[in-house]
């Protein structure tokens, strides 16, 4: 990698407030291996350093590496023939997805968040299909995928050993359905073969082949309160100790999964997971949207983290996660684009600006809503403390990692920008992804005016098309058609799943949210 100065029109290292953020015109830094070594002017730099090379024409602004906190998949549901629906049902609909090339596909969404400026991304993996070699190769073609194209991945397997399809037993769902259903359903779920030890087993490997790695680090994720028995819930909660290791989990994204808490503990899921120590500085939460003012004060005081995925909210209709009320009790939130952002697509500039309009309350007290330097701080160090990277990245200061993105300022303030609007305003309101001109990661120039430089774009794509171009094999024809005779059995599950006597209703007109 070696050393070079990155400079810029303005560059902004980090947030200081929810308000102020820092500043630099003319602002560049020195990168040594990946390290940022150095911060200051350009002028001043360059003077000390006139033979490094130098990446940037000044004419952009130097941001952090943005980092996407919640990702599960390359090629999007909607592309793969699932459409946007309740969650509950939207698990159905996910069972047409194709027999996919993991590398391929991977490499598909890596490029898509890379030209936003993305450079860290939690991976999220919960699907797949055979034994503990067969799910250990094509976890490490995840990882192999990342590695190539040059970003950095905490990585993770979702430990699932229940309720794997609605929130009910495997065999009392199974018997359930009607007679020629129960075989294909019980083909299914046989398809997927990991067992809890074997779940552990492959964190460990993962975690012994990769974690050392500077761009790829290993965690935890206990699926869901319905997805993990308690028997799962504490090996985890033990893992995450001996190992130091964080774990992202999802809970309570929707009404239906606040109520399964409700009816297995007599709780929330919040005091449930308490119950077996998980509620510590390692833990994070996807989604969060049903949680209350009590799990919100436990999340707080326990110093875990949120990460909020709000295109995903909205296009599942899960509803709308309390960001305001997680930000004025101090919780650490990250963005995250799950399945895919608003335009089904993997953009960080635009989720950027869904967060911070989705949350703008009535009223006029400032701090009811979030604000542009909050939200980047969301999406930089905010997400890299939800991952082994913690502290290492999300800020451009000496001793970080050198990872960061270069957007032209003319395409941003270009045919007028009043000069009373700030750099990091203009930038988080006007800048599109298109204006992402060069991307850094670990000190190595991964994207640059439109291009890949470490893999063929045009070349990957046209290999995943021409993959997907065969004839559907036996068991995805099985699949689309079990997909298609089960909606109804799922809409009938959860069709008097919520009495609406006992809980508030789905739309909650708070003015905290």
């Amino acid at each position: 990698m070696g050393a070079s100065i990155v400079r810029s029109r303005a560059m902004i290292t980090k947030t200081l407030s929810r308000t102020e953020w820092e500043e630099i015109p003319d602002g560049a830094l020195i990168q040594e291996d990946g390290i940022i070594t150095a911060i200051g002017t350009y002028a001043d730099l360059s003077a000390k350093h006139p033979k490094l090379p130098v990446i940037g024409t000044g004419k952009e602004i130097l941001l952090p590496g943005f980092v996407n906190g919640h990702h599960h998949v390359g090629l999007t549901p909607v592309q793969l023939g699932s459409p946007d629906m309740p969650l509950e049902l939207w698990f159905v609909t996910r069972m047409v997805a194709r027999n996919l090339n993991l590398y391929l596909d991977t490499l598909y969404s890596a490029f898509e968040m890379i030209a936003s400026g993305i450079t860290t991304v939690q991976h999220i993996h919960g699907w797949l299909p055979g034994k503990l070699a067969e799910v250990e190769g094509r976890s490490g073609d995840v990882i192999r995928a990342y590695e190539d194209v040059g970003m950095r991945v905490s990585y993770c397997f979702a430990l699932r050993d229940q309720n794997r399809l609605v929130y009910q037993a495997d065999e009392e769902f199974v018997a359930s359905l009607p007679a020629e259903l129960q075989g294909p359903m019980k083909r299914w779920f046989e398809r997927f073969q990991l067992s809890m030890e074997d779940s552990v087993d492959l964190f460990k490997n993962l975690h012994a082949s990769h974690h050392a790695k500077r761009r790829v680090k290993i965690q935890l994720a206990p699926a869901n309160l319905h997805w993990c028995s308690d028997a799962a819930l504490t090996v985890l909660s033990d893992l995450s100790r001996s190992y130091d290791a964080p774990l992202h989990m999802h809970l309570v994204e929707t009404a239906y999964q606040k109520e399964y808490a409700r009816r297995r503990g007599d709780c929330t899921a919040v005091d449930y997971i308490e119950r077996f120590g998980l509620l510590t500085s390692n833990l994070t939460l996807g989604h969060g949207v049903w949680l209350n003012e009590s799990d919100i004060g436990k999340l707080a005081a326990a110093g875990s983290c949120v990460c909020h995925n709000c295109s995903s909210n909205f296009r599942l209709r899960s509803g709308v996660a309390p960001l305001n009320r997680f930000e004025a009790v101090g919780i650490n939130t990250a963005i995250g684009l799950d399945e895919a952002g608003i335009n089904d697509d993997r953009d960080m500039l635009q989720e950027m600006r869904l967060v911070l309009r989705a949350h703008r309350v009535p009223g006029m007290e400032e701090l009811d809503v979030p604000t542009p330097a909050q939200v980047l701080r969301m999406a930089t160090i905010g997400g890299s403390r939800t991952t082994p990277y913690r502290e290492t990245l999300g800020t451009l200061e000496v001793g970080k990692g050198a990872d960061l993105s270069l957007i032209d300022w003319e395409s941003v303030e270009y045919p007028y920008l009043d000069p009373l609007t700030s750099t990091l305003d203009a930038v988080m309101q006007r800048a599109k992804a298109s204006a992402v001109k060069t991307v850094m990661c670990d000190g190595e120039v991964i994207y640059r005016d439109g291009a890949f430089t470490k893999v063929d774009r045009t070349a990957a794509l046209k290999a995943l098309h021409d993959d997907l171009a065969k004839a559907l094999s036996d068991d995805e024809v099985e699949r689309r058609n079990l997909s298609k005779a089960l909606l109804p059995h799922a809409r009938r599950f959860y069709a008097e799943y919520i009495d609406p006597a006992k809980h508030e209703p789905f739309y909650r007109p708070s003015s905290r949210v």
